[in-house]
């Protein structure tokens, strides 16, 4: 819940989001020391959608802003675009080595664009670095009867087992799913 002072920001940030003056995007900056970070994300997807960002400004936002600012640009792709002119973010931030900027690549945006070779190499980066495959939206459906996934699942928990390390327990359920059903 905001506070008092925290709403009263938020609502002149949205008029001028709305308004589309220059003054949103200093707001887009500044949401999580006004809003608090753990309200960062949605208040920034709101200022987004208010002032209905395009890809130009999505991409120079993106990549002028701090890893929170580039997470909640990601958050907010599958609102505001429903073409792939956005697809070089995602693939920036499945570049990364952060976490939440992974977690939130592998959202809807990615599932409905992503194609499918760099989609495999995503699911597996969550499962390198430990981000719960239940975060990557849409897996059941792109997984169902991914061959390739299969057996880049199954090369990743050898090369892990010859290392003497745990296989992590979602590339089983993530393998599982790539398994053909009688309507694949």
């Amino acid at each position: 819940m905001l506070t008092d002072s925290a709403r009263s920001w938020l609502d002149e940030a949205l008029a001028a989001a709305a308004a589309r003056t220059s003054l949103w995007e200093l707001r887009f900056a500044s949401a999580g020391r006004h809003c608090g970070q753990e309200h960062a994300d949605s208040v920034r997807v709101l200022l987004l959608k208010e002032a209905r960002a395009d890809a130009t400004t999505l991409t120079r936002l993106y990549h002028q802003g701090t890893a929170a600012e580039r997470r909640a640009v990601l958050l907010a792709l599958p609102s505001l675009l429903t073409g792939p002119e956005a697809l070089p973010l995602v693939e920036d931030a499945l570049r990364t080595h952060d976490t939440t900027l992974i977690a939130a690549a592998v959202g809807p945006y990615a599932a409905s664009h992503l194609a499918p070779h760099p989609w495999r190499h995503a699911v597996l980066k969550c499962l390198f670095t430990g981000i719960p495959v239940d975060t990557v939206a849409g897996l059941p459906h792109r997984a169902r009867g991914d061959a390739e996934l299969a057996r880049m699942l199954i090369d990743y928990a050898a090369e892990r087992t010859a290392a003497g390390r745990p296989v992590p327990d979602d590339l089983h359920r993530v393998l599982a799913l790539t398994t053909p059903t009688e309507d694949s």
